[in-house]
């Protein structure tokens, strides 16, 4: 009986919800536009700032409440103050449609069918929006989904802004994001504030009004108050959100709480199987004005484009081979004959790169984790006050002209002698093996007199120079480099590419495993995040988070 009474009991709350919604068929609207500035405060707590422009249907009602959804329930409505195209309201009220946000009634100034109207929103102090976060227990997590609305309501793209503005003191290469989903580019835009404040944008013109998006950053937890971070399990976390919707649905259909329980624990399970991958270059401060970063050499600039890790360190190996400071003697496994005393000029990455090969596999393989970490600390600091964007984009440039100087010359030897002078700039090129068969063609070409110092008895058939001959000093080309040896460009192309794959195999490793130890030491704080369960917008039944480190949102819109 208890069972029938219990289906009875859903069924009757299932129709009346679908009836709630059939009543407020008379709301469409579009979100053309929503910006969010989340100030993350020095005592923990967070202040948001919504500007939302809302663009109201012809034969529609009016726009006449509208309700925000917040991050957690420590938050008064005091703190709470909005205006319509600039008009203040005064009525702001406990929602009554989610569960956890306020009510803005528009009165006098709601918006009419066919006109577009501003609201804005400030909400000076919401608590308990930090957590620890997942991966170091000195960072701090601060998550943020973006209030939205139900998709019987609202329609089109809108045009979403957020800004993160981290507390007063975090330095530039402290903080971390946290790898956002499409339509938001993975990285955030990064820049300093009016009160320079490192604030992290996101922007995208294709967000859907009725869609939850979470966006998250990290930073040293001690720039905040330590009892300001709540620390709970995931599982506590679920069982608190869930516990606390139980209190705030009363007579609410529970068929709802336990969709969205199972929704969450789906969630849950989603967020501990699929971590995302970050960067290993830390985001740096774009400041207007500064514009480009010249003077990198190309490794430096591989550094930056953040290319494949084991590309890299082969680029540093032509180097040093080049400038006569190495030679391979062995193949499988890889070993070098370091020069002494070394010729002048080396790079610091190149002189760590060289003291790495002078170990066993596994001091090795530390020293080039350890090599490239200082790397890419060294090009983060280079970059301070400098665009990356723009930075990347000039690089880029060069790489583009470096491939027509070599396409531009005419015979053989020149193609051959440019083609060495611009090789590590054309590396840069992430289709390099492609672009090298396609410049360099099926004809022939001298092979450069430092090749034979890393690939000799295949490719050349000729005695192993010493390092001394592999010296640069020397002249390129048949006529007038004492007939030199060559290679059909295409072969070429695929030795060099060879060269690549072998150094990964036989001095790198497993791929992934070396690239996370630098990843942990360059970028140690990435962070996936998972949303939480939204109860069906604007006529909700409850709004529960599912993550930890997670402030969510609850969904708004109309009555």
């Amino acid at each position: 009986m208890k069972r029938w009474l219990m289906g009875l009991a859903l069924s009757a709350c299932l129709a009346l919800s679908l009836a709630g919604r059939a009543g407020a068929a008379s709301y469409s609207f579009q979100l053309k536009q929503e910006v969010v500035d989340v100030y993350w405060q020095a005592d923990g707590t967070a202040q948001i700032n919504y500007t939302l422009v809302f663009a109201n249907d012809r034969g529609a009602s009016p726009i006449d409440f509208v309700d925000i959804g917040l991050p957690t329930s420590d938050w008064s409505l005091s703190s709470i103050s909005a205006n319509v195209d600039g008009q203040r309201i005064s009525d702001i009220e406990n929602s009554t449609v989610v569960s956890n946000g306020a009510a803005l009634g528009l009165g006098a100034h709601a918006i009419t069918p066919g006109r577009t109207g501003t609201v804005h929103v400030l909400i000076q102090r919401v608590g308990g929006v930090l957590h620890p976060d997942d991966q170091n227990d000195n960072y701090a997590s601060a998550v943020f989904s973006p209030t939205w609305f139900d998709s019987s309501l609202v329609h089109g793209s809108t045009d979403l802004t957020v800004n993160f503005h981290l507390p007063p003191g975090v330095q530039p290469a402290e903080p971390r994001y946290h790898t956002a989903s499409s339509p938001f580019p993975a990285q955030p835009q990064t820049a300093l504030d009016s009160n320079g404040r490192v604030m992290y944008t996101w922007h995208t013109t294709s967000a859907d009004g009725s869609t939850q998006y979470t966006l998250g950053a990290s930073f040293p937890a001690h720039y905040v108050p330590a009892d300001a971070i709540v620390r709970t399990s995931i599982l506590a976390g679920l069982v608190d959100d869930v516990t606390g919707a139980i209190s705030a649905l009363g007579s609410c259909c529970p068929f709802v709480l336990v969709v969205g329980f199972f929704v969450g624990v789906t969630a849950l399970n989603l967020w501990s199987n699929n971590r995302r991958k970050l960067a290993y270059l830390p985001p740096k401060i774009s400041i207007e004005g500064h514009g480009i970063k010249r003077g990198l050499t190309a490794v430096e600039a591989a550094a930056l484009m953040e290319l494949p890790r084991d590309k890299v360190l082969t680029m540093i190996l032509f180097a040093v081979i080049k400038k006569g400071a190495a030679q391979v003697v062995a193949r499988d496994p890889l070993k070098l004959q370091v020069v002494q005393p070394q010729p002048a000029g080396l790079y610091p990455y190149e002189i760590a790169f060289l003291q790495a090969f002078s170990g066993n596999p596994a001091a090795r393989r530390q020293g080039l984790q350890e090599t490239m970490v200082a790397l890419i600390r060294s090009v983060a600091d280079k970059m301070k006050g400098f665009s990356r964007k723009e930075t990347v984009a000039y690089y880029q440039s060069i790489t583009d002209k470096a491939w027509q100087e070599v396409q531009a010359a005419a015979t053989p030897d020149v193609k051959g002698q440019k083609f060495d002078e611009v090789m590590d700039w054309t590396m840069l090129d992430r289709d390099f093996e492609g672009r090298t068969r396609q410049v360099l063609g099926p004809g022939p070409i001298f092979v450069p007199m430092w090749w034979g110092n890393f690939s000799p008895p295949i490719h050349t058939g000729l005695p192993t120079p010493g390092p001394v001959a592999a010296s640069m000093n020397m002249p390129l080309g048949g006529s007038r480099g004492g007939g030199l040896p060559q290679l059909p460009g295409g072969d070429f192309a695929a030795a060099l590419a060879g060269g690549i794959q072998n150094f990964s195999a036989h001095a790198v490793g497993n791929l992934t495993d070396f690239t996370g130890a630098i990843t942990q030491k360059t970028n140690p704080v990435p962070v996936s995040s998972s949303g939480g369960y939204r109860g069906g917008g604007g006529h909700g039944c409850a709004c529960a988070c599912a993550c930890a480190g997670c402030a969510c949102a609850c969904a708004g819109g109309g009555r």
